[in-house]
């Protein structure tokens, strides 16, 4: 561990459509509410993802053919999108929150070092759970372009279930961690009450 750290992660995971990314936002806004000296970095790695694809690089062809092919990409671009993130963003004396990373299990292994690295010590998983067809339902209402071909849809589901699952479930048994599980089914509103409540922080 480089540093000392009193400062908090939250990661946010669940999954396609859950609404982790509404949750964890305003979760920051009550907790800076509650916390008027705290100040969050905010790492979402998907949009940084979809934004890398559009570039005119070797690398984001390769990504971008990968993605048209319906396969998973290398788990290195994974790291390499959050790691940039934190290393470019990340400041002094800022709680982290993470949204949609990490998705799979060695990637949350890499990950462990870089709260090592960082001093993190305080780390709570918010799982936001929804069943497989509810989260078929919201993809094709948000109407993303990386939503709207079925197939797709159905085999990044069929990821959640093989790769994402099992970093649940690693977060879920390790007392390295402080997980709880909360329902996406509810109200925006209602989801939200039910984390403070179980995050005990307040």
């Amino acid at each position: 561990m480089t540093q000392e750290n009193n400062k908090k992660v939250f990661i946010f995971i669940g999954r396609s459509g859950c609404g982790k990314g509404t949750q964890a936002k305003l979760f920051m806004e009550k907790f800076k509410e509650e916390n008027t000296s705290e100040s969050f970095y905010y790492l979402e790695s998907g949009k940084r993802f979809r934004d890398y694809i559009e570039e005119n690089t070797y690398s984001s062809e390769l990504s971008k053919k990968i993605m048209e092919d319906g396969r998973l990409q290398p788990e290195f671009l994974a790291v390499w999108v959050w790691s940039n993130l934190l290393v470019e963003n990340l400041k002094k004396g800022e709680n982290l929150v993470l949204d949609g990373t990490p998705r799979k299990l060695r990637e949350a292994h890499v990950l462990e070092t870089a709260f090592d690295f960082y001093g993190f010590k305080d780390i709570y998983i918010v799982h936001v759970d929804i069943t497989r067809e509810e989260s078929k339902r919201r993809l094709a209402l948000r109407g993303r372009f990386d939503d709207k071909d079925p197939e797709d849809v159905e085999r990044r589901l069929d990821w959640f279930d093989t790769d994402v699952a099992p970093v649940i479930d690693f977060y879920a048994n390790s007392p390295l961690y402080k997980y709880i599980h909360v329902s996406g089914h509810q109200e925006i509103e209602e989801t939200q009450k039910e984390i403070l409540e179980k995050l005990e922080i307040f």
